[in-house]
């Protein structure tokens, strides 16, 4: 091991604590006195942990809330945000559907359990096969523009659709202006067609905007319905929130960061920071758009069901991913010394490094036994600059040794897979699910199969 003496001023080169909201199973794993290290060392490389029953957990909490607010709502999980398997047979036995954009998409919701029904097919110029796919097991198609909808028609099949909206003022490449929805509308006058409602997509993640469209959209579809044009749906797309830290953590991070924080002084800008600290995350989010200009009373009264494609939320602490330590070196910045750590993986595997940030949550070093806290930056085993797993110079809670783990906590949303790469040749970390074993408040686990279910 070795051994850093840190000076009083080592707060200057290192950034505040970000400690991320844990949930109960976590704890357990953390405690556990060998599980983490039977699964590294059965793996040989880094992993990802996935706790199903938390994804369970989290649809649920959304189902009450429309429950409570007595609005009929869909929930549609957004496959992109985890291609595991076990989350979509999660959705299949809470009753979720499922939203996709690709056939690859398609048929694994299909194969996890997912009725073709309960599946929401959005994304922009849809194949033929996937339009034909789609149409073919009654799924819920958004369309984009007035080509696909054409192309939609000329497959002479039923369909169930979806037009979507181009939000006002958005200069997105997504949805259709008021000229091509009226369009639209025309076009699809046809038997083949069955106009269910209309739907939209927003960044970020602010309540009232997407309140605010969805009350125009209910006078629109009163104004659109006729024979077979039922317009009864709103789907108001994904965006929301996840909490990954403490109000205190974050006001205190935004307020203090600075570049000497990170490794070579290279600090993302402050814009491209993911919000990690949500004070109305998912469910609540939900209800305080349903609140919103009486939303949801409008809703109701209106005969009209709210859709809903949350991906991220859904995955709101159900898995974290685990890098072993096979390096370490000390640096100096501004005089002051630090560690560089480097894992067995890269930062593809943590996909948030990859558009220009960095994802904060710190991770936990295991095994956890006290010691001196010491600034540590961890990198990546590839021969890039930039393969940083975290610039940021983390304060741990001891001096990190080589085959120690780092835990990086509530990757399951988007972190896991969006930018998974064999680079090097070295393996794409596997995805590990872990099941409960409730007599002794322990765990089962199994290697997870890509593409296959149970």
């Amino acid at each position: 091991m070795k051994s850093l003496t840190v000076p009083p001023g080592y707060s200057e080169i290192t950034a505040t604590p970000m400690p991320a909201h844990r949930d109960e199973w976590e704890h357990r794993l953390l405690a556990h006195p060998n599980l983490l290290r039977d699964i590294a060392s059965r793996v040989a490389g880094p992993f990802h942990l996935l706790y199903p029953p938390r994804v369970a957990a989290n649809i649920r909490a959304i189902q009450r809330v429309f429950l409570e607010s007595g609005v009929e709502g869909d929930i549609y999980y957004g496959k992109k945000a985890n291609k595991s398997p076990s989350v979509v047979r999660a959705c299949a036995e809470t009753g979720a559907g499922v939203d996709v954009s690709s056939t690859g998409e398609f048929l694994s919701a299909l194969r996890g359990g997912v009725r073709g029904v309960d599946l929401m097919v959005t994304g922009p110029a849809k194949s033929d096969q996937l339009l034909l796919l789609s149409a073919n097991y009654g799924a819920l198609i958004a369309i984009d523009d007035l080509d696909e909808l054409a192309r939609l028609t000329n497959l002479a099949i039923p369909a169930r659709v979806l037009l979507r909206v181009l939000p006002p003022g958005s200069t997105s490449r997504f949805g259709m202006t008021d000229s091509e929805l009226e369009l639209a509308l025309t076009l699809a006058d046809t038997d083949l067609i069955r106009l269910e409602g209309f739907s939209f997509h927003l960044q970020g993640y602010d309540v009232l905007p997407r309140a605010e469209l969805a009350g125009r959209l209910i006078d629109r579809c009163l104004a659109a319905r006729g024979p077979d044009r039922p317009f009864a749906t709103i789907s108001i797309g994904g965006g929301f929130g996840v909490d990954y830290l403490p109000a205190q953590a974050w006001e205190t991070f935004l307020e203090g960061v600075n570049p000497r924080w990170f490794h070579g002084d290279r600090a993302p800008h402050p814009e491209s920071y993911y919000p990690y600290h949500c004070p109305i995350p998912g469910p609540a989010m939900l209800a305080a758009v349903l609140a919103h200009g009486n939303l949801g009373e409008r809703l109701r009264s209106a005969g009209i069901r709210l859709a809903i494609e949350p991906g991220r939320a859904l995955l709101d602490q159900a898995g974290c991913s685990v890098f072993q330590v096979q390096g370490v070196k000390v640096r100096r910045a501004h005089g002051i010394p630090y560690m560089i750590l480097t894992v067995n993986g890269t930062s593809l595997s943590l996909s948030e490094q990859w558009f220009d940030s960095e994802y904060l949550p710190d991770p936990v070093l295991w095994p956890q036994y006290p010691g001196a806290v010491t600034p540590t930056c961890v990198s990546g085993a590839s021969c890039l600059e930039e393969d940083m797993l975290s610039w940021r110079r983390i304060p741990l809670p001891r001096a990190a040794a080589t085959d120690d783990l780092l835990i990086y906590p509530n990757t399951a949303g988007y972190q896991m897979d969006s930018n998974e790469s064999s680079f090097h040749d070295l393996p794409i970390p596997p995805k590990i699910v872990l099941r409960d074993v409730s007599a002794e408040r322990s765990f089962d686990w199994e290697l997870e199969v890509p593409g296959t279910v149970d």
